[in-house]
């Protein structure tokens, strides 16, 4: 029995070697590829191929295999989108821009960039040309500014409106005999309604509804000029439904084509003046990215540093979907000890998160300015938090779809006492050396003196937020309060009332630094984040997709909500943040 034993216990450890074995042979093979340099070597009459379906985010996930499935990884980066389309303009091998692009994974705000891009790779006169089976509003978004739009006859296209939708966990919350202890400060600071609601509040409803109306009034004016279709009709259009076919879509001027994918291949082929049987010279985004770089770069004894914090607010290290304040602090005091650094751009898209590592990077943010300017660029979102990042740079720059605000913070705990009596049996008791030596607990009810103190902690903390973001946005504290109150705007709304400066991209931020460090064009260098450590991605994406995969295995549709319901681990202390999740479709 022992012998068996034994023989079973040598199989089950060869093989958990051999996988592992083969896991870091992977990884070895995946850095050979990614660590070559080799060029890309274009041929004349190329084609640009942006596949835009893929999770965007503002910087790329290293992909050694992109090459073998289409040329693009699984997640690209805003910042390689835009650098292919600026080098397409000048490079004489590309002819145009072929977009496959029907389920986009990006903020309205990274949208609107992308498309700047596209409207200006156009001035070169190459075609661009776009194709999808379906097209959600935000495909159509990006698709608009195309010269030829092809849907799939058979597909069709969404055109509706837009609506903001929020989970509500009051009801699970109480099957679970698990009581919420909520401070707040602030009527719109709605993050924490989920857990005591079973609706939105009246400033809640109010501010999305502000919101989101003026996201697609934007988006509507955009796609008027571009298809010289009427506001009011393409507003008509989206009450009516009457974009229910991809005809009507034809009819209404929506698209110029409905056809078949062959059909748009034959379309290139006739725009290059190529043969029937001719191969359509298609360049991925990962190949055209090891082209020759005709932008030029300006002198590198003079940079512009750009740091870019995406996610939720944590202290510690940023990771895959969390900003670190000891990453971010990092980041800026390198940059302000580096006298090649002239400028900082401070990139964030983030909802926020605690309230003391976004203090932390402020104070960073100070000391940096003292030497150097500090400009922040606003991406899709950038409030609470968010911010809180961005209130003690020398300016703000944002799109006019950017969600920003929520300056308000909140703090929650929850008591799980009845839960563990009433759903398991399980009691607490305990002896304090003082009156609250056990304060705060999970496991019992908070005292009326306690729930005080927690409230003039949660209010002192936004008393700090609101002085700060003042004096950043010299105004009278009177006036930045009354534009607080956890209220969330659109960087339209925000540019009105003093919270931002100016619109734009990343880009427009970075020529506001140069200005601001008396940087003339070609005189300076951009110094952008490296693409993401592929060793830490395969790794992470290797253990993050195999929990992903079990949990959806095992709850279905409700694993989303139970991994909302996860995130609450990590709201410690006091949180600026918006609401958990506002699903805009």
């Amino acid at each position: 029995m022992w012998q068996f034993i034994k023989y079973v216990f040598a199989t089950i450890v060869g093989l958990f070697l051999f996988s592992l074995l083969g896991f870091f042979l992977f990884i070895g093979l995946a850095a050979a590829l990614g660590s070559s340099e080799e060029r890309t070597t274009l041929e004349s009459n190329s084609v640009l191929k942006l596949n835009l379906n893929s999770q965007i985010q503002e910087v790329s996930v290293e992909n050694p295999f992109a090459e073998l499935s289409g040329g693009q990884g699984s997640v690209i980066g805003l910042l390689d989108i835009k650098s292919a389309l600026a080098n397409a303009k000048l490079d004489d091998h590309i002819k145009g821009v072929y977009l496959d692009v029907q389920y986009p994974m990006v903020g309205w705000a990274s949208a609107e960039e992308i498309r700047d891009a596209l409207i200006d790779f156009k001035k070169s006169k190459k075609f661009v040309y776009a194709y999808g089976e379906v097209m959600t509003e935000k495909a159509y978004y990006l698709a608009s500014v195309a010269d030829k739009i092809y849907l799939n006859p058979a597909g069709g296209m969404e055109w509706n409106g837009l609506s903001a939708e929020y989970d509500f966990y009051k009801g699970t919350l109480d099957k679970l005999d698990v009581k919420p202890l909520v401070f707040r400060v602030g009527e719109f600071k709605s993050a924490v309604e989920p857990f005591f609601r079973e609706n939105m509040s009246d400033a809640s409803r109010l501010q999305n509804q502000v919101l989101i109306n003026t996201v697609f009034d934007h988006a509507v004016e955009k796609i008027s000029q571009s298809r010289s279709i009427p506001v009011a009709q393409l507003k008509n259009l989206a009450d009516s439904l009457n974009i229910d076919s991809p005809q009507n879509a034809l009819k209404y001027k929506f698209v110029t084509h409905v056809g078949y994918y062959d059909e748009v291949e034959t379309a290139l082929r006739n725009e290059l003046k190529l043969k029937e049987d001719d191969k359509i010279k298609f360049v991925g985004l990962s190949k055209y990215g090891k082209a020759e770089k005709l932008v030029k770069e300006g002198k590198s004894d003079s940079r512009i540093a750009v740091i870019i914090g995406e996610g939720a607010i944590n202290s510690g290290k940023s990771s895959d979907g969390n900003i670190g304040s000891e990453t971010i602090a990092e980041e800026l005091r390198k940059a302000r000890k580096d006298k090649k650094v002239r400028a900082v751009v401070l990139r964030i898209n983030s909802p926020g998160g605690s309230a003391l590592a976004s203090d932390v990077m402020w104070r960073e943010v100070q000391l940096t300015r003292k030497e150097k300017p500090v400009i922040a660029s606003m991406s899709d979102v950038a409030a609470s938090g968010g911010y809180y990042m961005a209130m003690g740079c020398d300016k703000i720059v944002a799109q006019p779809n950017t969600i920003t605000g929520s300056i308000g913070v909140f703090s929650v705990l929850f008591n799980f006492e009845d839960a563990f009596r009433n759903k398991l049996g399980i009691t607490f008791d305990r002896v304090n050396t003082n009156a609250h030596s056990d304060w705060p607990s999970v496991t019992r009810e908070m005292t009326p003196f306690e729930s005080n103190r927690m409230q003039r902690s949660t209010e002192n903390i936004y008393a700090i937020f609101t002085k700060k973001a003042a004096e950043g946005r010299k105004m009278p504290l009177a006036k930045l309060q009354s534009l607080a109150s956890g209220r969330v705007w659109s960087g339209k709304e925000a540019k009105a009332n003093g919270l931002i400066d100016e619109f734009g991209g990343l880009d427009k931020a970075i020529q506001v630094a140069a200005q601001a460090a008396k940087l003339k064009e070609g005189d300076y260098r951009v110094k952008y984040p490296a693409q993401k450590n592929v060793f830490e991605e395969l790794i992470n994406k290797f253990t993050g997709d195999a929990e992903e995969q079990m949990m959806q295995q095992k709850l279905g549709t409700f694993a989303p909500y139970i991994k909302t319901l996860k995130k609450l681990q990590l709201m410690e202390g006091t949180q600026a943040r918006m609401a958990f999740e506002m699903k805009i479709k």
